[in-house]
């Protein structure tokens, strides 16, 4: 069918425009560089990272390079620069938390959500990949799935004035589980299956790459997590420029602050922790406590979200010397369709390790938590994070990383192209999309975008042998480059071999 015959010469005019996403996309490119890499294989790599985003099959190695034209060429050094170890990802990430935190205000703190997920796999051979249960099996049944485990981090980005942030991923790593020795094993092997079982613990590894952001940033942070990372593990040893916001279940055991009070009737020592508090569901259905409101933006628009808070508590996982504040969110009311039920979801049980923190700003970071949720769709669904198919322990940890980081550049080239709520007007929307703008761009909005810019000029308006049609023969001794451009992305290669990936 095409687009209408209006339409059509509008969009080939604004094809031969400038193009501010590739110039922004390739600038960040510009600066993956290191010194340990020859220049050849930093080329490799940051081809690679722009194909991740015009691939029209499955995001396979060999897809990437159908991509780009290359399915006549020697493979060998394409899987080798993920298998060899030559793909420094840490590298990569720090390219894109730095240009994020060029866009924050000075002094404003860093709003980090954290989470994991799974990739899901076929093969039972690969490292990492083991039986996990499916999160989106039914309440009623649980059910496993082969799949590799992994943890990200998604900063925000801020813009606008009613509170909308922008999520871009600053961190994504494997977190694989230990493998279970044989019930034959030693006690040697069994104690050494213990000792890998701690270090590779989900929180432990957590931990770790909250204390490597600590070091690599000077911004006071504020981490908000589920209900996972909400214990004693990571709570008690985050550094002092983290506030943790996270879940914690609504029968929790609760203290006051103790006020100097001995803990024996004839003297001792202090007590560390007061009087027993009523659990977070006891305190909501407690009327004598108000409710309070407070605006916070969430799904589009800015809502009244009632509240209660305790600002002074204690709780055991998180130590004696943690004070913290209990904020307790009353669900919204929602209706499925017009005219249908009001339902509500679930009461939220937060608590935040810094108790002078404002209550509106915990409220609000914590909403954005849901931006890493929308990061780890669109890496699956949209960029087929995980459907590659390498079996090298480096290269199964570094080509979906490679992947995320080619995503978070996209989203950080869409807000320098067109700023942080702008969405590019070349291409024309569907009719049922007319008059509805959503903010931030979608992310196949960017890519569709990218496509247009690197293919839109790839038509037949050049002469039989590739010359610019209509370009007089001149000197070569007058520098004029008539040797036609080769594009990094050629068109028909995408297209024509997109199913053989």
């Amino acid at each position: 069918m095409g687009y209408p015959t209006k339409v059509r010469p509008t969009i080939a005019r604004r094809c031969k425009k400038a193009t501010p996403l590739t110039s922004c996309f390739e600038r960040l490119l510009a600066r993956c560089r290191s010194a340990s890499l020859q220049e050849r294989v930093e080329a490799r790599l940051r081809h690679h990272l722009y194909w991740q985003m015009l691939c029209l099959s499955r995001h396979t190695v060999t897809g990437l390079l159908y991509t780009g034209g290359q399915q006549l060429h020697d493979w060998t050094g394409d899987y080798r620069l993920y298998s060899q170890g030559r793909v420094d990802v840490n590298q990569l990430f720090d390219v894109t938390r730095e240009d994020l935190e060029s866009m924050l205000p000075e002094g404003s703190p860093l709003v980090v959500a954290m989470d994991d997920s799974i990739l899901r796999k076929m093969g039972k051979k690969i490292p990492g990949v083991a039986w996990r249960v499916d999160p989106t099996g039914p309440p009623f049944q649980i059910n496993f799935v082969l799949g590799q485990r992994v943890l990200q981090r998604s900063a925000a980005v801020p813009f606008g004035k009613l509170g909308q942030a922008r999520s871009i991923p600053i961190d994504f790593v494997e977190a694989p589980t230990a493998k279970r020795p044989k019930k034959n094993a030693s006690e040697q092997e069994k104690q050494a299956y213990r000792e890998v079982q701690r270090q590779k613990n989900i929180n432990a590894v957590g931990l770790g790459r909250v204390v490597l952001l600590t070091e690599k940033t000077q911004r006071a942070i504020r981490l908000t997590v589920d209900g996972r990372f909400t214990n004693r593990t990571v709570i008690k040893q985050l550094p002092e420029s983290v506030a943790l916001i996270g879940r914690i279940r609504r029968d929790a055991k609760l203290y006051a602050v103790p006020a100097g009070e001995l803990t024996g009737a004839k003297g001792g020592r202090p007590r560390r922790y007061g009087a027993r508090l009523p659990t977070p569901e006891e305190i909501r259905k407690d009327d004598s406590i108000p409710w309070q409101t407070v605006k916070a933006y969430a799904a589009g628009q800015v809502h009244e979200f009632r509240v209660k808070t305790l600002e002074a508590v204690k709780w055991r996982p998180a130590g004696a010397g943690k004070v913290l504040r209990l904020i307790l969110i009353e669900p919204l009311a929602y209706r499925l369709r017009e005219g249908g039920k009001l339902l509500y979801r679930e009461p939220a049980y937060l608590i935040c390790t810094e108790a002078a923190m404002p209550l509106a700003e915990v409220l609000q970071a914590y909403l954005w938590r849901w931006g890493i949720e929308v990061n780890f769709r669109d890496e699956k669904s949209v960029l087929g994070v995980g459907e590659a198919q390498v079996h090298h322990e480096r290269s199964v940890q570094a080509v979906p990383a490679a992947a995320v980081a080619a995503y978070s550049f996209l989203l950080l080239a869409g807000i320098g192209a067109y700023g942080p709520d702008g969405i590019p007007e070349e291409l024309p929307d569907p009719k049922w999309m007319r008059g509805r703008k959503p903010r931030p761009c979608p992310t196949q909005r960017l890519i569709s975008q990218l496509r247009l810019e690197a293919w839109g000029e790839q038509r037949p308006e050049k002469g039989f042998c590739g010359f610019p049609a209509g370009s007089t023969q001149r000197d070569h001794r007058s520098g004029v480059n008539q040797k036609p451009q080769k594009p990094l992305s050629p068109l028909d290669s995408a297209a024509f071999y997109a199913r053989n990936a």
